[in-house]
Order: structure tokens, then C-alpha cells, then sequence
């Protein structure tokens, strides 16, 4: 059976499971993921086909098969929510007009860049998206000097999804990142910053997406 690039917890739960086995697909899935099944339990590699026997088919991409957007890969999907939950926050609806969090600038820059340069996104992709995070790092970093910096807990966000449902989503900055520097801008060195991160994260992607690569 071919296995999932994305897991897909969110359909058990449409399909009326039980939050506690949607929670065990999704940490199965990830080990699978991550490690391979030959060291999953025999209970839990037969859980894993009848949770997989339970979810519909998907196109295969033949005939009238219908290919995802861009937007609707989890790569993607998981930038965006990180991005809209910084949009609603108390650190961003406080903001002097023209202001504007660094971070936010950079996510909106990657997910523009996600839907110009169109990648794959498939298993090679996503493996190789982790080097991203260190990416974002640097540009932020350098970013810092130029405003002031605020508070903002990065994995609140994250830490409400996975209470409402379940969810294979990890930190934008990291497992294990306690860092709450949020750099808040003027709109001069937001436009700058956007420049900086239009240039070097798209260089970035393009070499670090394997389906960017000719």
C-alpha cells in the first residue's frame, strides 16, 4: 500500500473516530514517517491498515485526477497558520500604524514564494524544509536591529490546535526553541526586511527543494 506523505489525522476525525485512536494514528504515522514500521508492534502496524482501509482513496493522478495547490499542502497550510496566528495576536493588533512584525513579513514572503516557484512539496521536499528553520533564523536575526523587539510565545498557538484535534504540525522555530523574540519594525525596515527575504529565502528554497533543481 502506498503510504501517505502527509499524515492524515484530520479525515479519522471527519470520519467520526474517537479522539483518543485519531491521536494514536497521527503519533503512529509520525514514527512510520520518521523511522519506518519494522520496529512498530504488530497491534499497532495492523492499526495502521485498518486506519488507512478506513480513509477514502485519493487520486492517483491518471485520468480526471484531481492534483493538489500549492495551497493546500500541509508545508503550506502549517506556515499559514503560524502566519494567521501572529496576525491575531494581541503583540501584532497593538502595532503603531505602519509597523510591523518581522516575522510575519518573512512568512508572508515564504508563502509568496511557495506559490510562485511551485515546488512539489512531496516527502523529498518536506525532509528538506527542515533546513529552513535555521534559514528564518539568520534573516530575523539580522532584522532585530532595526526596531524594537516584543514578546510572542511561539508554540501557544500550536499547543491550542493540538487540544482541539490532532495534529503532526511541529513549532515554526523548532522543537525545544524557548525563544520569544518577536522584532517589530517601522515601514521603512519592513520594506527593506521584505526585500532581504524575497532575495535570500527564495535563493534558499531554490536550492533546497529538490524539485526546484534542475
Amino acid at each position: 500500500m502506498a503510504k501517505d506523505e502527509i499524515s492524515r489525522a484530520d479525515e479519522l476525525q471527519g470520519l467520526g473516530w474517537a479522539p483518543e485512536d485519531v491521536r494514536r494514528y497521527a503519533e503512529l504515522w509520525d514514527y512510520r514517517h520518521r523511522w519506518g514500521a519494522i520496529n512498530l508492534e504488530p497491534e499497532d502496524r495492523a492499526f495502521l491498515r485498518r486506519a488507512e482501509a478506513a480513509l477514502p482513496k485519493r487520486p492517483t493522478g491518471g485520468k480526471g485526477g484531481m492534483k493538489k495547490t500549492i495551497q493546500e499542502k500541509s508545508h503550506y497550510r502549517w506556515l499559514a497558520f503560524h502566519l494567521e496566528a501572529m496576525r491575531a495576536s494581541p503583540q501584532e493588533q497593538g502595532l503603531a500604524e505602519g509597523e510591523q512584525g518581522a516575522w510575519p513579513v518573512l512568512l508572508e514572503e515564504e508563502l509568496r514564494l511557495l506559490e510562485e516557484l511551485q515546488p512539489v512539496l512531496g516527502l523529498p521536499d518536506t525532509l528538506k524544509a527542515r533546513d529552513l528553520v535555521a534559514v528564518r533564523e539568520e534573516l530575523v536575526a539580522a532584522a532585530t536591529a532595526g526596531g524594537r523587539t516584543l514578546e510572542y510565545d511561539f508554540n501557544a498557538p500550536l499547543e491550542d490546535l493540538r487540544q482541539r484535534e490532532s495534529s503532526s504540525w511541529k513549532p515554526l522555530r523548532g522543537e525545544g526553541n524557548a525563544d520569544g523574540s518577536y522584532p517589530v519594525l517601522g515601514a521603512e525596515a519592513a520594506a527593506e526586511f521584505r526585500s532581504r527575504v524575497a532575495a535570500e529565502l527564495g535563493e534558499r528554497m531554490r536550492a533546497t527543494f529538490p524539485s526546484l533543481q534542475s
